[in-house]
């Protein structure tokens, strides 16, 4: 199987979340969005899909 190296930022997934609830009706918060955001970083952790990099 092939490497790629993919960049995940939590801001972008704050901002994807955002605008995907906004779609559907929801207004949430910054603060939602943002706990929402890590909430998807540590499951694409757990889950072994991403590896942390600590730069």
């Amino acid at each position: 199987m092939k490497e790629i190296e993919v960049v995940i930022d939590t801001e972008e997934i704050a901002e994807f979340f955002y605008n995907q609830l906004m779609k559907r009706g929801y207004v949430p918060s910054a603060q939602e969005v943002e706990e929402l955001a890590d909430i998807a970083f540590d499951y694409l952790l757990e889950k072994c899909i991403i590896d942390e990099e600590v730069e």
